[in-house]
């Protein structure tokens, strides 16, 4: 009869159709849980630390926008015509989930009108539709760092200045600097015209992939990763050569800032940016240690024309993005950056009824001490076991003879570099427990030389 819903086939395999579906992650997602979670906060935390002391603040922004923000980023390119994820809400409103932040950041700019220069930083997770491969995601995860309202040349000195801080900060040596120059419109118009030219004459040998490029994008021909358009490539007109006497000032500016700060860094002439509103400076940092493939872990530059775009004043800007997921990569590759799980100090073993672990795990962590404890009155040997097992380097062991006592049994189970403690257990009144345990941690930091 009309209307009546379809009865759903059974599953292919003879399974039972009530049975409930096991869910996994969409394809090109991933959980972040304990332990690899902490080694991003502390990721996050060095990060947060290097921005603040340059003096950028945090700008959140929604991870859906009205599509045209996007697509304000290039109408010809992949990002907005395939791999952008796209929707309709329920008021019919065209919305697409937001596949990078530089974009945000100008329609936030344009919006609230702050005061310039305005430097601020973000972090939180982008999408993309592409093949998920090392590093890359359907839903990845950026952090990154924007000036906009300058046009001075320190300011890209600063903003490469910050990623090669947070570098540092996190132990990654090998992460060569790549800088060039886009110059103006000017200069665009006149490298477009050369560079079109070169790849006409040299079409037959640009990988086929790749040709429908020459005519629309030359630019993009040259970061293709395909062997046959990189020999071309090569061999490419030089954008630098055509630098108006302005702009090789101002990349002039930026290499002597770069040197004078310490900052290594080569010329690489083929590293430009294929949409209109580039300009000036980019530079990327890629992995040595990474496959060439899947090696830039950082990429940024300077930018003209997107402010506009999305309704506010003619505004210069220059930013970065760093994925999160490789640059992890690029950590295990050289060995950097391993955060140990965040462990427990003291572990609290209550064979009294559980009244005792919930009262001293909370007032140890209402004055900062990390504090934690077993569940469903578990046997002391498991509570021991659990113990152990949490790495904590203190026992308070409580049972009905402390409880009835007034005291608590203190247990040095190891020192904080992991050695097993040399300090005799000891049973303290309950109101001169805290004092007990700032000795007792005292000496076994002593014990263990830190």
């Amino acid at each position: 009869m009309s209307g009546t819903p379809s009865t759903p086939a059974r599953p292919a395999d003879g399974g039972d159709a009530a049975a409930p579906k096991s869910f996994r992650t969409p394809i090109g997602t991933h959980d972040l849980a304990p332990p690899e979670s902490s080694r991003w906060v502390a990721l996050l935390g060095a990060f947060i630390a290097a921005a603040d002391r340059a003096g950028f603040g945090y700008l959140q922004t929604p991870i859906f926008e009205d599509i045209g923000v996007f697509a304000r980023i290039g109408e010809g390119t992949d990002v907005v015509g395939k791999e952008m994820y796209e929707f309709f809400d329920r008021s019919d409103r065209h919305l697409a989930l937001r596949p990078e932040c530089t974009a945000s950041v100008c329609r936030a700019f344009a919006q609230h009108r702050p005061t310039t220069p305005w430097k601020v930083w973000y972090q939180g997770p982008f999408f993309r539709y592409e093949a998920p491969q090392a590093g890359r995601y359907r839903q990845f995860h950026q952090i990154g760092a924007e000036t906009l309202g300058t046009d001075d040349p320190d300011a890209d000195v600063e903003i490469i200045a910050l990623a090669t801080e947070f570098f540092r900060a996190i132990g990654l040596q090998r992460v060569p600097l790549l800088v060039n120059s886009m110059g103006d419109a000017d200069t665009r118009a006149a490298y477009g015209e050369a560079l079109s030219t070169y790849l006409q004459r040299r079409i037959g040998d640009v990988d086929p992939q790749d040709q429908d490029k020459i005519e629309h994008h030359p630019l993009r021909i040259l970061d293709s990763k395909r062997a046959a358009t990189a020999a071309v490539a090569a061999e490419a007109p030089r954008i630098i050569d055509h630098l108006s006497a302005a702009t090789a000032a101002h990349f002039e500016r930026v290499r002597e800032g770069l040197d004078a700060l310490g900052i290594e860094h080569d010329v690489e002439h083929k590293l430009v940016r294929g949409l209109d509103y580039y300009t000036r400076t980019t530079f990327e940092f890629r992995a040595a240690s990474l496959d060439a493939a899947q090696d830039t872990i950082c990429g940024g530059g300077r930018y003209n024309g997107l402010v506009e775009a999305l309704g506010g004043p003619p505004t210069p800007g220059i930013g970065f993005a760093l994925g999160i997921e490789r640059l992890l990569l690029a950590c295990d590759a050289e060995g950097v950056f391993d955060v140990p799980a965040q462990r427990a100090e003291v572990w609290v073993i209550d064979t009294a009824g559980g009244a005792a672990a919930r009262d001293l795990t909370h007032e140890l962590r209402s004055v900062g001490i990390r504090a934690d404890r077993a569940f469903d009155d578990r046997s002391m040997r498991a509570q021991m076991r659990a113990a152990d097992r949490s790495g904590a380097e203190i026992a308070l062991i409580v049972g009905s003879d402390e409880v009835d006592a007034g005291t608590v049994t203190v247990r040095p189970l190891r020192r904080p570099d992991g050695g097993e403690a040399d300090i005799a257990q000891q049973t303290v009144p309950r109101a001169e427990l805290l004092g007990a345990l700032r000795r007792i941690f005292d000496e076994l930091n002593a014990e263990g030389g830190t």
